[in-house]
């Protein structure tokens, strides 16, 4: 009998050491997993999953018919590698700006917490003489032949005198384009070239990047920007705003309620604005300064900046909303190039610099990129816009135009040089295109072999609607790395 008993003890035991792990494994996934507390643990990863793909977006935006998957694809892999190319062309490289210009709202008080923010000007010396002679790009393509043999000197010397190789038709045309351009309505406040203080910029030499500048005096520069500038009445607080008296703690739902209804005019504006806010923070987080020991700077992506700003967790629901603005404002920019095609493709426009065989390299690439543009088959819709009343649209244009313009004087408040700087450069893009979108009447009446004082665009203004367009293309791209860099986190 004992001996039976130790056998069956024996077999229970082997039993179990053969089927442990089984009846445990069982047990954990039909008792524990079902309770409670471990649903919600499930829950919570599955929340976490979704969050670390909150940049993967998809779907069509508001306010147009286009999709996100349409532009990802366009920008990266056609428009992206072209522009950049662009932007590295003497012509667009050289911009013109003062960044002395007092702020005329306000004393300034900010300041930058690393040497990254100071801008270097660029010495005349290295300036092309034909960018920095004033005639751009002004006068006829024979003339620039005529002085492409020529010394530095020479062509100086000539380009001062240029008017006395022009017939005196071609005189008339240029003095009538001038003072169109004097007498223009613009969107931006455009600088002087003539100020004192006015210098040419290297944009190469001094990219767009993390800077420190934050605080209060940044925190004022945007809340100027949204709250007197944005068509909103103070009563409604924008989410996540750190000078409202509620810090915009509540999840916007009174501030979206207010935007769906506004008209489209209005709406739209807001988002150019938020999309703008957006791309300049992308280029803060992806060439952000990750290290300085050792007398030796490291420059790249930081990934918990990118999340501090767009993770739904962060920045409470607010990432996505601002993410989808950066690709309306992309459409937006990208409907202005495709539109303003004309202009340059007269014979008779030259981006000249001095250096012939490169001014027509580069007006040949400036105008692969407007083809590619005018490819683009889900193009926004501007005509929707400005389409009511004639009366009211046009009140309601010029308001958008004078708000916007304030927008673009509101940069000269910035305390950081260099956010000074690209803050202007992309403010007057933007500006640019816009100008462009409500002149079709009159880039369609463009004379094919003259000058028009119905639109006319300056350098100033060529160079902030490309590098700003740049910027975008930049901005989306950085996204696609940041979303590769995102999922090896996870």
């Amino acid at each position: 009998m004992l001996k039976v008993t130790v056998w069956n003890a024996g077999l229970v035991v082997l039993l179990w050491l053969l089927l442990g792990d089984f009846v445990v494994g069982w047990f954990h996934y039909n008792i524990i997993s079902n309770t409670p507390q471990n649903h919600h643990s499930e829950k919570s990863a599955s929340d976490n999953e979704e969050q670390s793909c909150f940049c993967h977006l998809t779907g069509v935006l508001d306010d147009c018919f286009c999709d996100i998957e349409s532009i990802d694809a366009f920008n990266n892999f056609k428009l992206y590698p072209l522009i950049r190319k662009l932007t590295e062309k003497d012509f667009f490289r050289y911009y013109r700006v003062n960044l002395k210009r007092p702020c005329p709202f306000w004393a300034e008080d900010g300041q930058c917490s690393i040497k990254d923010c100071h801008v270097e000007p660029c010495p005349e010396s290295r300036i092309p003489v034909g960018i920095k002679s004033g005639n751009y790009n002004k006068y006829s393509k024979v003339v620039n032949t005529e002085l492409g043999d020529l010394s530095d000197c020479e062509q100086a010397q000539n380009l001062g005198a240029i008017n006395s190789t022009l017939s005196n038709q071609s005189k008339e045309a240029f003095e009538d384009w001038t003072r169109h351009d004097d007498a223009q309505d613009h969107f931006c406040e455009l600088d002087d070239d003539t100020a004192p203080d006015t210098e040419y910029v290297d944009l190469i030499f001094n990219p767009e990047r993390y800077t420190g500048y934050k605080g209060p005096s940044a925190w004022r520069v945007w809340n100027s920007i949204y709250e007197e500038n944005c068509f909103k009445p103070r009563s409604v607080y924008r989410p996540l705003n750190p000078l409202t008296p509620s810090r915009g703690d509540d999840d916007g739902e009174g501030f979206y309620n207010w935007l769906e209804g506004l008209c489209l005019e209005k709406r739209v504006f807001y988002r150019l604005i938020s999309g703008l806010h957006t791309s300049i923070n992308i280029h803060l987080c992806a060439d952000y300064l990750l290290d300085e020991g050792w007398g030796k700077e490291l420059w790249g992506p930081n990934v918990q900046e990118f999340r501090r700003r767009f993770d739904p967790a962060e920045a409470k629901g607010e990432g996505t909303r601002r993410l989808k603005n950066l690709y309306f404002l992309y459409l937006i920019e990208l409907r202005a190039l495709s539109k303003v095609a004309p202009y340059f493709e007269r014979a008779f426009v030259n981006l000249y610099t001095g250096n012939i065989r490169e001014d027509l390299t580069t007006k040949e690439l400036l105008l692969r990129i407007f083809n590619e543009t005018r490819a683009f088959p889900m193009h926004f819709d501007e005509k929707s816009m400005f389409a009511g009343h004639k009366i009211e649209a046009k009140i309601l244009k010029e308001e958008f135009r004078l708000h916007f313009k304030n927008i673009s004087r509101i940069m000269d408040c910035v305390g950081c040089s260099k956010c000074r700087l690209w803050g202007k450069l992309q403010t007057q893009g933007l500006g640019t295109a816009l100008k462009i979108l409500f002149s079709e009447k009159e880039i369609k009446n463009l004379p094919e072999n003259s000058p028009s004082k119905g639109f006319q665009l300056t350098r100033q203004e060529i160079v902030a609607l490309l590098n700003g367009f740049s910027r975008l293309s930049t901005s989306i791209k950085e996204l696609h790395n940041f979303r590769t860099l995102l999922d090896e986190h996870r």
